[in-house]
């Protein structure tokens, strides 16, 4: 930026990456893995198989951590597109500070499906133990960003920023979130830091995604 008597620099700075890729495969996996995690469901001890955070969630299914480990094809095929994506943004977000000519390899360590049933939503989380987390909407149902049905937010992870507001802030953007509309084969990839939440959901249809965590290898 140029004034009448020096010129100012702009430094960007502590900016958080968020990726979205489309499934080029997503017409053809859907209808085996959503059959595959209803058979899953039908064999589920409770509502929260995890057993972790029950209380953030409501109106949902969850599985065990373990769902990508299933030796399912289409599971297989779509752990292998996961881990590729998440090799591929590490990458991108890291070239500077790894060496020249290095491999990657992701690997998911966690992994589970949420069925969100009519009035289901999970409260505000982060995902400790992994560097990067996905989300897969196999099936949104009817969620939509017009009135914020089922959406996925994203809380602005500067803690301070919104300390104090006035016309000088309002670059900071919406009230410190980011929301995203889920759309059928698209995987969001985002830092495990990134806190985040499922807003209520309503719906004749449910609301099905597959959700994992990564750690990111080089060598």
């Amino acid at each position: 930026m140029q004034t009448d008597t020096q010129t100012i620099e702009n430094i960007s700075t502590w900016a958080t990456p968020i990726f979205v890729a489309n499934n080029p495969d997503h017409d053809f996996l859907k209808d085996e893995l959503i059959n595959f995690i209803r058979q899953t469901q039908k064999q589920q001890k409770s509502a929260i198989d995890s057993q972790v955070a029950v209380n953030a969630k409501h109106q949902l299914f969850e599985s065990e951590l373990t769902f990508l480990e299933h030796a399912h094809p289409e599971v297989m095929e779509l752990r292998r597109i996961f881990e590729e994506l998440v090799a591929e943004v590490a990458f991108d977000v890291n070239r500077n500070a790894w060496p020249q000519d290095v491999e990657v390899e992701a690997t998911v360590t966690e992994s589970w499906y949420h069925i969100t049933q009519n009035g289901g939503y999970h409260d505000a989380h982060s995902h400790p133990n992994c560097s990067w987390c996905g989300i897969y909407y196999l099936d949104p149902g009817q969620a939509s960003l017009d009135g914020k049905n089922g959406i996925n937010r994203f809380y602005d992870p500067r803690v301070n920023a919104a300390h104090f507001t006035d016309a000088g802030t309002a670059y900071l953007g919406n009230q410190g979130y980011w929301d995203f509309e889920p759309v059928a084969g698209q995987m969001i990839i985002f830092p495990s830091y990134l806190k985040h939440s499922a807003l209520p959901y309503f719906g004749e249809q449910d609301r099905i995604v597959i959700a994992f965590n990564c750690v990111v290898e080089i060598f």
